[in-house]
């Protein structure tokens, strides 16, 4: 037997890593996976201390490992084995961080593992890649869970690049209206206050203001800055722990329109990961522990475990997720359609379609409201600054023609 180091998280989404002994990464998997665990990934102990060092911090590109899956489905549909496959591609791939692990599957292969089991090796490798994998070798399909997965994550990068695209116009407004009132604070303001100092005149209260602050965000800057970078650095490391997670995943899902917007988001994601994993003929368990994973929400995330369980235990799907109190009522009615009438994939499927398209129009919605605003606010507060330190010039230039 083997050791291996194993990421786990209990039911109610508490993750810890331990050493465990098994015969090889799919038994140590599917034996934590029976006990109710959500198990993150499954290495070999020996890949931590060995010549080859798995680089987790790395993601791979998604349109990399997208275009490899294409063209290694192609290859295997012309009837070439796996190896030769890789070979080949592994020639061709660009991607030094992809041909590294396409490499390092290939040994494990040649070495007698499996396919899903070489990929699950690798951190940086989606676990609904390599869960569609085993199913596929699993029933002797292979082409076509593959063929499902790309559909997958064809869809997915379409509806990450419209969020990317719906984002871009209000993050550069958002910068540039920041580093316009950087530079009103530090650079403007404090040369208006040298001015009025050289002039030895009477300042009205808000010109004293907006002097102070300016000279003191000069003087600061670099403090504030640095403090700044040290807050948000604490905040992030915060975010990675159980309790931080959950306290501003709590947060984000409470904000009016962009929690709801959020919430959406992680439904969709599920449904559509879950639909895929089901038709490559997972089992709905192990098809939500997989899908559940994924989501970057920590309520989310906690709430499937708890489904999971639940239907482990042999209630509905629909029942247990209507359970946790998360999952929009349309979407577990939809899912209890699903299930009464033996059609849930495709109804997850229609589920993920339904708040994909909901998402694009909230979002829309919410872009259009955000960005006038940001335009209001910022043309009040450059405006307040503004008159507030040529009131003084307009005051000495009446007294001056007096």
């Amino acid at each position: 037997m083997a050791e291996f180091v194993v990421k786990i998280a209990d039911e109610r989404g508490h993750t810890h890593q331990q050493i465990e002994q098994g015969y090889s990464v799919a038994e140590v998997r599917d034996r934590f996976a029976s006990q109710g665990y959500l198990v993150h990934w499954v290495k070999p102990q020996g890949l931590l201390t060995s010549g080859f060092l798995m680089r987790r911090g790395r993601k791979l590109k998604q349109s990399s490992f997208l275009v490899f899956n294409q063209q290694f489905l192609t290859l295997l549909k012309a009837g070439l084995p796996v190896l030769n496959s890789l070979d080949l591609l592994i020639k061709r791939q660009r991607d030094s961080n992809l041909r590294q692990v396409l490499e390092n599957v290939r040994e494990r292969v040649k070495g007698g593992e499996l396919l899903s089991d070489a990929f699950a090796t690798h951190a940086t490798v989606p676990k609904i890649y390599t869960t569609t994998l085993m199913a596929g070798e699993k029933s002797g399909n292979i082409d076509e869970v593959l063929t499902r997965y790309i559909n997958f994550q064809r869809l997915a990068m379409t509806f990450r690049k419209k969020l990317f695209v719906s984002l871009i116009y209000p993050t550069l407004l958002v910068t540039v209206v920041t580093i316009m009132v950087m530079f009103l604070f530090t650079y403007v303001v404090p040369k208006f206050a040298d001015l009025f100092n050289s002039l030895d005149a009477k300042l009205p209260a808000v010109t004293l203001f907006m002097l102070s602050v300016g000279v003191n965000a000069q003087k600061y800057f670099p403090v504030l800055a640095i403090g700044l970078v040290v807050a948000v650095f604490v905040l992030w490391q915060w975010r990675k722990t159980d309790r931080g997670g959950d306290q501003v995943d709590r947060v984000i899902l409470s904000l009016p329109l962009l929690g709801d917007i959020r919430l959406k988001h992680q439904v969709a994601t599920f449904s559509r990961m879950l639909a895929t994993l089901l038709q490559g003929g997972l089992p709905l368990v192990p098809s939500m522990e997989t899908a559940g994973s994924s989501m970057s929400s920590r309520r989310v995330l906690k709430g499937i475990m708890r489904a999971s369980v639940r239907v482990r235990e042999g209630q509905g799907l629909a029942g247990s997720l209507e359970e946790q109190k998360i999952f929009p009522d349309l979407a577990v009615e939809m899912i209890e359609v699903g299930e009464s009438t033996g059609a849930l994939p495709a109804m997850l499927n229609s589920v993920a379609e339904f708040y994909e398209e909901d998402v694009q129009t909230a979002l829309g919605a919410a872009m259009a409201l955000i960005e006038p605003l940001i335009l209001m606010i910022m043309a009040a507060f450059v405006g307040g600054v503004l008159i507030s330190l040529y009131l003084p010039i307009f005051t000495l230039g009446v007294q001056g023609a007096h």
